[in-house]
């Protein structure tokens, strides 16, 4: 079986060079720099992980960058193998998007490469690694490449709701291993999960004061396992989805996110003491996803709730009243998911249509044109997929009404289900589609749209 990279090099990739001409050097800095390598990661006292990280930090330096203007980041690799970085949620010409599928050329070991672009749209948007892994949990999104991104509006926008601290969170498991199921298949387990690399009670707690509003930018950058948070004593006002201001915001005692989903809400610190921020199911917290959050003048052991439900749904954030009708102008492409038992011990084949990559259908778009994806889960899994290059409207989801105004760009489609979205095709280029767990995007869960 021929792997995504292999492919590509059977074709014109092969040719396109990653280094940075030494001209372009000379002539001008980047704005910004990036270094990919070997970093070992402390999360916890007794716990040290070897992983590969951005600047030799977990999570990778936040980059503010602003809304249309042009910026210019050189990553180097010192890392033994080839690599890549995505700049997700941005609309980047494919050369530059970050991923090699649609003709962004691999960094190779010892090389750099300059990504040029401009920043668009504003939000919360992250960056990470997207090179395959296979069955070594030591490579891709396994490791600690990953980052914030946040885009600034060109000018600033009327703020209705100010706040007094900004805080950015990364969910992230490690130290994984593939482990048998019940069906004979493998999937990832792991031994720690972390809130910005450290495990609970490990890292620095957030120090807030009573009668302050704060700010959370959540991201989960986990390989393939989605999470639930909840503060103790607290709620939290969702605001924005996948860094897009949502049409009406909530207040909800929990959040969930999928794989390479965001979360910008506000809380209210309304209830001094000494509390923990932390994952709703009781493994996942033990194994370390948690964070301390501190009142001044309060200290002591830190009280975690814990709730009786999981609760959280798309649809809460919809624009009140009914979508307007559907035209016939908007062109519907059913995706069928499906997974195919690859034999005891290995992973699961994954399938759209019917094709793994790379010998899934490629879907022709015009520009311009507004079409519906209509994702049918057939597996008895959960799917975060995800459309490069652009941002989506969720449509229709399951066992709701039509949902308008919630834009995103990952959506999590339960199993056995069907949740449908719409865009519009307007931004030329190779855009790859795929699930965000690694595995499944590793065993074939892609496809390409190209613009005729």
């Amino acid at each position: 079986m021929l792997t995504r990279r292999q492919v590509l090099k059977l074709g014109s990739a092969a040719a396109i060079s990653a280094a940075i001409p030494a001209r372009a050097r000379a002539l001008a800095a980047a704005d910004y720099s990036l270094d990919i390598a070997p970093y070992s990661l402390q999360v916890s006292a007794k716990h040290t992980i070897k992983t590969i990280a951005y600047n030799q930090q977990v999570p990778g330096p936040l980059l503010r960058l602003t809304e249309g203007k042009p910026v210019s980041i050189d990553v180097t690799n010192h890392t033994g193998a080839e690599e890549i970085v995505h700049w997700h949620g941005l609309f980047t010409p494919s050369e530059f998007d970050g991923a090699m599928e649609e003709g962004t050329p691999m960094i190779p070991a010892g090389g750099s490469f300059r990504y040029t672009f401009t920043p668009t749209p504003a939000g919360f948007r992250w960056y990470h690694t997207h090179t395959f892994a296979g069955n070594d949990l030591k490579k891709g999104q396994y490791t600690g490449q990953h980052g914030f991104l946040m885009i600034e509006p060109i000018e600033p926008r009327e703020n209705p709701a100010p706040y007094d601290q900004e805080f950015f969170l990364a969910l992230h498991d490690w130290d994984g291993q593939l482990m048998g199921s019940g069906d004979g298949s493998m999937n990832p387990t792991y031994n720690f999960s972390t809130i910005n690399g450290k495990v609970l009670g490990y890292g620095e707690p957030l120090r807030v004061k009573a009668g302050q509003r704060i700010l959370l930018r959540v991201l989960n950058s986990s390989p393939t396992e989605p999470h639930w948070l909840s503060l103790s004593g607290h709620q939290f006002r969702v605001i924005a989805l996948d860094g897009n201001p949502v049409p009406q915001p909530q207040a909800v005692s929990m959040l969930r996110l999928a794989p390479a989903e965001r979360v910008c809400a506000f809380v209210e610190m309304n209830n001094p003491g000494v509390w923990i921020l932390g994952e709703v199911r009781k493994h996942i917290q033990a194994a370390g996803m948690g964070i301390v959050v501190e009142y001044a003048d309060h200290s002591g052991n830190p009280v975690w709730h814990q709730p009786q439900s999981l609760d959280w749904h798309y649809h809460q954030f919809s624009a009140a009243g009914s979508p307007p009708a559907s035209t016939d102008e908007t062109i519907e492409i059913p995706l069928v998911f499906e997974s195919k038992f690859a034999g005891h011990g290995a992973l699961d084949r994954w399938m759209i249509n019917g094709k793994s990559y790379p010998h899934t259908e490629t879907v022709t778009l015009q520009r311009g044109r507004r079409y519906r994806l209509q994702f049918i889960n057939r597996s008895t899994d959960d799917h975060p997929v995800h459309l490069h290059r652009h941002s989506f409207e969720i449509h229709s989801l399951p066992g709701s009404p039509q949902t308008r105004g919630v834009i995103k760009d990952v959506v999590l489609v339960d199993a056995k289900t069907q949740t449908d979205v719409e865009f519009t095709a307007n931004n030329p280029g190779l855009t790859l589609f795929h699930c965000h767990q690694q595995d499944h995007m590793d065993m074939g869960f892609m496809m390409l749209f190209r613009y005729a």
